[in-house]
């Protein structure tokens, strides 16, 4: 299968091209250029296969042309010694616990994927490897695990100064070795700007072999679709022919991933993207303008995205037609006193410790299933996006209880970070890739 450019069809690639430039030379994402499609039986016998076996007929079904069952194989058992959960809130609802890998993400299901596939095509390269990637929290301690001490690759992690959760940020500034975090004095969407002028630098991608880890990268999007799957699939053993899914978006790569699977053939009859008061899609969704803006700082902070990279993705998806991606997704806007209303709530009827992203999302849920009663009847899968361990002070503090931490988690606090300030300007930032790259 090849990949194109969202702004040029003319530009088509490799899986491994795509993976390793990260982003396309017109400065478009990668796409695939077709998908494989899962009719009924073959949605009955896929979901009788646990979670690694799964993923490793999806590598197959989308790329077989370049990664043979051997090498597949490898990938996925050095990826996922863990695997989702699906924890029953009642009847009908569903939350898909995204947070069982080593950093307790979800982003730990694409980033560890991508590091193996890189890792297998970079072997084939003498030339190091640059890892650029901007983080509003999670995706950085996930890149740094899955990469850290990787051979032939470098990494620097750009995020905004005082703007992640300090357990997030000792997740990706105590590694050293191949993992350079460095602080912006700014907002996600500066950081995020840095990564994609340095894509667009030709001096910077001539003499450096620069690539993405985060949802820019094709690489990361495709394993996330899997859970997807496994999720559905469980629902579709359990007699279900549709189902509802809800996803905690910021740039909305997991939305795009779940847009795949259901391209795939998964029976998503709508998606919901659950946003904090980043508000540009929902207002897209209703009036069919796309407005960026600056970010707005919420108590779910990796979900802070003002121009979420992504949408351009599933616009290309759907041919750029608003009507119908209007009819395939809704968005519903939580504010951060609706976000402590439902961790409250949440724990006061089902005994459930749910996180700030995580809590958005089941708040959309509550708000889609009043506006669609008659959804009722279909059970509804929401994400659940990270452990609240890792929102400690903002999850203790809405309900006045103690939350142990896991044992690796607990030991970072102690840990001495190191990390380097940056400022919004690229030349400065050029500069220090110059250097040290």
């Amino acid at each position: 299968m090849k990949f194109y450019s969202t702004r040029s069809k003319k530009i088509r690639v490799t899986f491994k091209d795509a993976l390793l430039r990260g982003q396309a030379e017109d400065g478009g994402l990668y796409m695939p250029e077709k998908l494989p499609e899962f009719n009924k039986a073959d949605l009955l016998k896929l979901s009788k296969l646990n979670y690694q076996e799964l993923a490793f007929e999806l590598t197959r079904s989308l790329l077989a042309e370049e990664l043979n069952d051997a090498s597949i194989e490898k990938i996925i058992k050095r990826a996922y010694d863990f695997s989702p959960k699906l924890h029953q809130i009642n009847n009908h609802i569903y939350c898909l616990e995204l947070f069982h890998g080593p950093t307790l993400s979800f982003k730990d299901f694409g980033a560890q994927f991508m590091a193996q596939s890189m890792c297998h095509f970079n072997k084939e390269n003498n030339r190091k490897l640059t890892i650029l990637v901007a983080t509003s929290g999670d995706t950085g301690s996930a890149v740094a695990h899955a990469y850290h001490r990787v051979e032939g690759i470098d990494v620097f992690l750009l995020y905004p100064g005082g703007k992640v959760s300090p357990l997030q940020e000792k997740q990706f500034t105590t590694l050293g070795d191949n993992i350079t975090a460095l602080k912006v004095n700014g907002t996600f969407d500066d950081c995020q700007a840095l990564v994609k002028q340095a894509f667009s630098d030709k001096d910077l991608r001539q003499k450096k072999r620069l690539t993405s880890a985060n949802s820019i990268n094709i690489g990361r999007l495709i394993p996330q679709s899997f859970y997807y799957f496994w999720s559905g699939l469980f629902l579709i053993g359990r007699g279900y022919k549709e189902m509802l899914v809800c996803v905690p978006s910021g740039n909305f790569g997991n939305m795009t991933a779940g847009l795949f699977a259901g391209k795939m053939g998964l029976p998503v009859q709508q998606y919901i993207a659950a946003v904090n008061n980043n508000v540009v899609i929902p207002e897209y969704l209703e009036t069919g303008k796309y407005r960026a803006r600056p970010s707005i700082q919420t108590l779910s902070n990796a979900m802070d995205v003002g121009n979420p990279s992504n949408w351009e993705r599933i616009r290309t998806l759907y041919d750029d037609d608003h009507n119908t991606i209007q009819k395939k997704l809704c968005s519903f806007s939580v504010s951060d006193d609706l976000t402590l209303e439902s961790i409250k709530y949440n724990y006061s009827r089902y005994h459930y410790i749910i996180d700030p992203h995580t809590a958005v999302g089941f708040e959309a849920v509550r708000r889609y299933l009043k506006q669609n009663p008659e959804a009722i009847d279909l059970p509804f899968i929401s994400l659940s996006t990270a452990h609240p361990g890792k929102f400690l002070e903002i999850v203790q503090e809405a309900l006045n209880i103690n939350i142990t931490l896991p044992a690796h988690l607990a030991a970072l606090l102690e840990a001495k970070p190191v990390k380097t300030d940056m400022s919004t300007s690229f030349s400065e930032f050029k500069e220090f890739i110059w250097e040290h790259a």
